[in-house]
């Protein structure tokens, strides 16, 4: 594969052939039939009338026109830098593994990809984390473009600001203003992984004569985020708002991103193994009768939440008793029905917002933070465990205020102990009785001491593992 940088340096040169004139004649193979109209030639003379401007002049045949095309197509091909992503074309496109909202988006950003290739005009944006699929969407799209005869040319930013630099060097084999030139006026410029370059001054400015040249002339342009688009800088944020010029797509986010782009996801392990099928009703070794019977309550409860979850509602107990058994039991139900579920331990949530202020971050706090208050469905773990500093005690307060007054469903697990120690702030809103449910489990901890492993749950008699008896 060539380096992006002989690509570049080429990609102004116009296809030449050998004998100085026109294209070069077909030839033909031992064996295959000679063209029927020009019997292998290449070239024919139309039969028309002396004062025709094109008598006695050779014209293409219509093979050679054919082979052209093929040999257009092909050095396309080489000056896109696609390398190894031309395998990638949208018949081979297949939905990533993950949860069935995150495979219905990834059908519909394909079909919207397709539909655009089609007739490329305007712009195409795809946002979504690393391993979401944003990558083969727009290698396709751009194969397509190269299967139709358009000219695209395939690059990360990182690499077109690397090579945008070196064009100024004194032993650059290219021009700086030739090469910028023709990236502002390819057909087609597919552009991968915006928002992992480095934001300098210098790069905001390049990459802003860039799209702003692209956006004024609505030249078909294809964009892959790694970020979000209120992430950028707030001019291209205007450009791919338009939805004269611009569509923008968003993936759901892919299992191979950055931890802090995970943060919500709930694992499919745990999904499977905490399922209102598997929870076991008896508790643990120790639970009494009493424990029991609200063990069974809080199930009730939950089954009730999971099918229209409304308001909120906090499972109290000692660790152990079944609290994030419950909340990830509803969390799968919703997920099942393709409902985004935001679940998060509280000690993680505030570990990822104090890293968003990291220079080293790639999200945004605001970004992240609005992510968090406006979930269709927020889980909150074990809140109570996270360090009391003020910091942490605002933004809960925050998180929990915003809800609130928005009236958002939540779920919260935390100890007896916890939520008698919570702030006033927070706590005046959990005693809200129009809003919130609060469900105590005086369980046993069904992870017995002294065995050195849990008891399964999905070892309870049948029929004490899913509805309780009414």
């Amino acid at each position: 594969m060539e380096s992006l940088g002989d690509i570049l340096r080429r990609v102004t040169q116009r296809p030449t052939f050998e004998g100085g004139g026109g294209p070069p004649t077909t030839e033909v193979r031992e064996g295959e039939p000679a063209c029927p109209i020009c019997g292998g030639v290449g070239w024919i003379t139309l039969n028309v009338g002396m004062d025709d401007p094109r008598f006695g002049q050779a014209q293409p045949c219509t093979c050679l026109s054919h082979d052209f095309e093929e040999e257009r197509r092909e050095r396309f091909v080489r000056l896109s830098n696609l390398g190894a992503l031309k395998r990638f074309t949208f018949d081979s496109l297949k939905a990533q593994d993950g949860t069935p909202d995150a495979q219905r988006r990834f059908e519909e950003v394909v079909a919207a990809a397709r539909a655009y290739s089609e007739a490329p005009k305007g712009w195409f944006v795809i946002a979504g984390s690393g391993g979401s699929g944003k990558t083969p969407i727009v290698a396709a799209i751009a194969n397509e473009a190269i299967a139709k005869g358009l000219r695209a040319s395939f690059m990360t930013v990182p690499d077109l600001l690397d090579h945008l630099r070196g064009a100024y060097g004194p032993h650059s084999e290219v021009a700086y203003d030739e090469l910028f030139e023709e990236l502002k006026n390819i057909p087609m410029l597919v552009l991968d992984d915006m928002g992992t370059h480095s934001a300098t001054p210098w790069a905001q400015e390049k990459l802003y004569q860039l799209f702003n040249h692209r956006y004024q002339n609505e030249l078909p342009t294809v964009i892959a985020l790694a970020c979000e688009v209120q992430d950028l800088d707030e001019h291209l944020q205007i450009r791919l708002a338009d939805r004269r010029v611009s569509q923008v797509h968003r993936l759901a986010d892919g299992e191979s991103g950055p931890a802090f782009q995970q943060l919500g996801s709930i694992p499919q392990e745990m999904l499977g193994r905490m399922g209102f099928e598997q929870f076991d009703l008896r508790g643990g070794p120790e639970t009494d009768a009493t424990g029991r019977g609200t063990l069974e309550g809080a199930f009730r409860f939950a089954q009730n939440f999971a099918e229209n979850p409304d308001g909120w509602v906090v499972f109290t107990g000692v660790p152990g008793c079944g609290k994030t058994h419950l909340a990830a039991a509803i969390a799968g139900e919703q997920v099942k029905r393709g409902n985004p579920v935001f679940f998060v331990m509280v000690p993680d949530l505030l570990d990822h917002l104090r890293h968003t202020f990291s220079p080293d971050s790639k999200v945004s706090y605001d970004r992240m933070f609005e992510q968090v208050k406006n979930a269709p469905l927020l889980i909150l773990d074990d809140l109570g465990m996270e360090q009391g500093t003020p910091w942490a005690q605002e933004k809960l307060y925050q998180i929990f205020a915003h809800r609130y007054n928005l009236r958002l469903p939540m779920i919260i697990t935390t100890s007896n102990e916890k939520l008698d120690d919570l702030p006033p702030s927070i706590a005046s809103r959990l005693r809200d009785g129009s809003l919130v449910a609060i469900q105590p489990i005086a369980a046993a901890d069904y992870r017995p001491k002294g065995t050195g492993r849990y008891r399964s749950r999905g070892n309870a008699p049948e029929g004490r593992r899913s509805r309780p008896p009414s």
